[in-house]
């Protein structure tokens, strides 16, 4: 009988890891996940994106079972011809709208977007809001009112002149207790449920896998992923990965442009 193999579980992000800048998977990463697929190891996509966002790209995979979406609030069931949500949580509209407001008071005005709750949920965006993603389909709204009219799962925030760092850093101080806040990507500071990330996510996922973390492996590239990095074995960082998500890594490997996750899969299960 052939060894197991050291990872039963290969989570991956999409946005700057498995996907290319041009939001397609390669050949080679397909190839390289076939790989781990037939060495018995299951892959689980950990996204940002809310589960309408990341149909497509689940589509092209054929992929089917679980994935972690929307920083960790929700937990989606791919099927063919569809899909369905195991578990979703849902950010308190008010105390958003109070933490936006709180926001604003430290740094001046921001422009805010929200992800809609459910499989057909959408993206809604106020005026000065720009999608970091053109690729990503959203909604314009014509007041912040307008954001809150059906339940959310997380909010997006974007500041006409302060950076990334220091606009996530300015929301952690004064969001406090309100909501979770995380860098996902460039110009994309984001506000998520209370104590709901990429982490809890994972393990909700592990362990209805029956996996666990010590044969987990995590690819990331962001901020974001440092929660999903403390509920993996081996943890993987891309080539483009920010500062503080190397620094957390066991290894980094090649960026998303040059398939740094197939790199690793052909070494590992190849």
């Amino acid at each position: 009988m052939p060894p197991r193999p050291a990872y039963a579980l290969v989570a991956t992000d999409l946005d700057g890891t498995l996907l290319r800048p041009d939001n397609t998977v390669s050949a080679r990463s397909r190839a390289a996940l076939a790989l781990a697929a037939a060495a018995g190891a299951r892959h689980l996509v950990v996204t940002g994106r809310p589960a309408p966002g990341v149909r497509g790209v689940l589509d092209g995979l054929a992929y089917t079972g679980l994935a972690v979406c929307g920083q960790g609030a929700q937990l989606y069931a791919a099927e063919r011809g569809g899909g369905r949500l195991v578990r979703s949580v849902t950010l308190d509209r008010k105390c958003a709208d109070t933490a936006l407001g709180k926001i604003e008071a430290e740094v001046g005005p921001v422009f805010a977007a929200v992800d809609q709750d459910g499989v057909d949920g959408v993206t809604l965006t106020e005026a000065g809001y720009r999608m970091p993603n053109p690729a990503l389909p959203a909604q314009r709204v014509d007041s912040r009112d307008a954001l809150w009219e059906r339940p959310v799962i997380k909010v997006l925030v974007r500041h006409p002149e302060l950076g990334d760092d220091a606009l996530a850093a300015a929301a952690r101080g004064a969001v406090g207790d309100l909501a979770t806040v995380t860098l996902a990507g460039p110009a994309t500071v984001e506000l998520a449920p209370r104590g709901v990330d990429k982490g809890a996510g994972l393990a909700l996922a592990a362990e209805l896998l029956g996996i666990g973390a010590e044969r987990t492996i995590a690819f990331g590239d962001m901020p974001n992923d440092l929660p999903m990095f403390g509920g993996a074995g081996r943890r993987v960082a891309m080539g483009n990965a920010h500062p503080e998500l190397r620094a957390a890594a066991d290894e980094v490997t090649l960026s998303n442009a040059e398939d740094g996750v197939a790199v690793v899969l052909e070494r590992l299960f190849g």
